[in-house]
């Protein structure tokens, strides 16, 4: 409800998990340490939607992808607006695109969507175990 994504870092591996999953899969501990995370991130992968679904609005096709955070060590899932969905592609640098402030609850629902943050690609080994 403030604009800030809150993740949970592990206390063994040290890996942060966004959103929180309550308990790493890795370790099999409880994660309780709140991390403040990015709401920009690199596209480590993404398919191109050509099949409409009810409700969406969007024009197909379109780019959905999913998205390393910038802080975070699981990419989340999310669309990418803003660009064709032919220049979507793996290392671009992506920034979250808000609903207005009014419409907020406490859900990652507060973000519609990905655009381009106009950043260069990001460095292929930051993102290459994610790949």
């Amino acid at each position: 409800a403030d604009g800030v994504i809150l993740g949970e870092r592990c206390p063994e591996c040290g890996k942060v998990y966004v959103p929180s999953r309550g308990a790493c899969p890795v370790d099999g501990v409880p994660t309780a340490e709140p991390v403040e995370v990015a709401d920009r991130g690199t596209v480590v992968s993404f398919c191109i939607v050509n099949v409409e679904f009810t409700g969406r609005g969007f024009d197909i096709p379109y780019a959905s992808a999913l998205v390393l955070l910038d802080g975070a060590d699981i990419p989340v899932f999310g669309l990418i607006q803003e660009i064709s969905h032919e220049d979507v592609h793996v290392g671009m640098r992506v920034e979250a695109h808000w609903k207005p402030r009014e419409e907020w609850e406490t859900s990652f629902e507060n973000i519609e969507w990905w655009r381009p943050t106009g950043e260069p690609d990001a460095d292929p080994e930051t993102y290459r175990e994610h790949v």
